[in-house]
């Protein structure tokens, strides 16, 4: 089955809540369907009818069941000229492994705050008990 194509004027002349269609990532939804069961409220999305509401998507940060979700309303996407370049905004949060010398030793581990929080504990009770 061939995808179908709209013109970012076509999707300008959906902007109402009878008709709630917009773009994001060069892909066409239209949630009208879903305007009033979205959990930030219908606002939210008649505000970015018509538009590319690629940006907004993305700030609100989204669940992955949110993006399984938008599939359902997912109707085509944007002919070639008017589609724009897509920035992967996705962020990966595996920081590399902390070479070995960093990783050992008395101040950079567990030990040094645990010894603090007791050494301070003592204090105050010797001092204000």
């Amino acid at each position: 089955m061939e995808t179908k194509k709209f013109t970012r004027k076509e999707i300008a002349e959906r902007d109402t809540k009878a008709e709630t269609v917009f773009v994001i990532a060069n892909k066409v939804y239209d949630v009208t369907k879903f305007v009033d069961d979205h959990p930030g409220g219908h606002e939210i999305l008649v505000n970015v009818a018509g538009k590319d509401a690629s940006e907004q998507f993305e700030d609100a940060g989204h669940s992955l069941d949110a993006k399984e979700l938008m599939q359902k309303y997912y109707i085509g996407e944007l002919v070639e000229q008017d589609k724009r370049q897509v920035i992967d905004r996705n962020v990966n949060w595996n920081l590399p492994p902390l070479p070995e010398e960093s990783a050992s030793g008395f101040f950079s581990s567990w030990k040094f705050p645990a010894a603090l929080g007791l050494v301070l504990t003592l204090l105050y009770t010797y001092l204000f008990g």
